[in-house]
């Protein structure tokens, strides 16, 4: 976090606006507090990635909290997709009008705690490959800068900026998500966590993708549940909870269960 203080001031001094990249599933356990901090009044364009695996009304939901903050935008999309990429250029521009014109290119900075799409973003600016992407956090470890056409230009800052996990709801959100590393976490407690919260927000998820008849069940139950929908049997024919941890995670992840949002603002999250 110390480093990424003194790379990120150091940047600052430099950009006109700041692209913040967060999670569109739980735009605040994906933010980190020092950025705002570090900003000062400089504009900021938050974007809202993996937008298709979360709840579109939840995203309409936070779209509309984020348009009334001074200095900021928010868009909701897809990194990985050119399309939904190509309009940001624009939007910079309008959140920086006194950058116009030769000598004066608007400088951005992209931002955003490990694994939330970075690096995807600015690929998907340029138009190929020039920032390394992998689907695990910290992969960037370098500051670079790309240079875009008509007068625009992009700088990267390494992963570094860590996500606050004193709040452990905010933690096991974002381990559900894959935000943390598989290291940090035991995969029983966090799969629990998801459970309990499938449970509460989208029971019919459980119900439609593992057959789940009592979807209000307790987490231990339910990842029982998961178990036998699989076909999950350990060594004398126990259930290999285990294995149903691992694939209920990654299917919550890859959006195999549906479109999820963990954070809805100024309703529930903590909850």
């Amino acid at each position: 976090m110390n480093k990424a203080r003194r790379e990120i001031q150091a940047a600052m001094r430099e950009t006109d606006v700041v692209i913040e990249v967060l999670d569109a599933r739980l735009p605040l356990a994906s933010a980190n507090p020092l950025l705002g901090e570090l900003r000062g009044d400089r504009p900021c364009l938050r974007v809202l990635n993996k937008a298709d695996l979360a709840d579109p009304t939840v995203t309409d939901a936070w779209l509309a909290a984020f348009a009334g903050d001074e200095g900021l935008a928010a868009v909701a999309l897809r990194a990985t997709v050119a399309s939904d990429v190509a309009p940001l250029p624009a939007r910079c521009r309008e959140l920086a009008p006194g950058r116009r014109g030769p000598g004066k290119p608007v400088r951005v900075l992209v931002v955003g705690i490990p694994n939330v799409g970075k690096s995807s973003l600015i690929n998907s600016l340029k138009g190929r490959r020039v920032a390394e992407v992998a689907d695990r956090p910290a992969v960037t470890r370098r500051r670079q800068r790309v240079d875009l056409d008509l007068g625009f230009s992009l700088s990267d800052t390494p992963g570094v900026l860590w996500p606050k996990l004193e709040d452990q709801v905010g933690a096991h959100c974002l381990a559900a998500s894959g935000g943390i590393g598989a290291a940090a976490y035991d995969a029983f407690d966090v799969a629990f966590f998801a459970l309990a919260f499938l449970r509460d927000r989208y029971p019919e998820v459980l119900r439609e993708r593992y057959r789940i008849d009592d979807p209000g069940a307790e987490p231990q139950a339910l990842l029982e549940g998961v178990a036998r929908a699989r076909g999950f049997l350990a060594r004398g024919g126990r259930l290999d909870l285990d294995r149903a941890a691992d694939v209920l995670l990654r299917e919550l992840r890859t959006g195999k269960l549906g479109r999820v949002s963990f954070e809805r603002p100024g309703s529930w999250s903590a909850d």
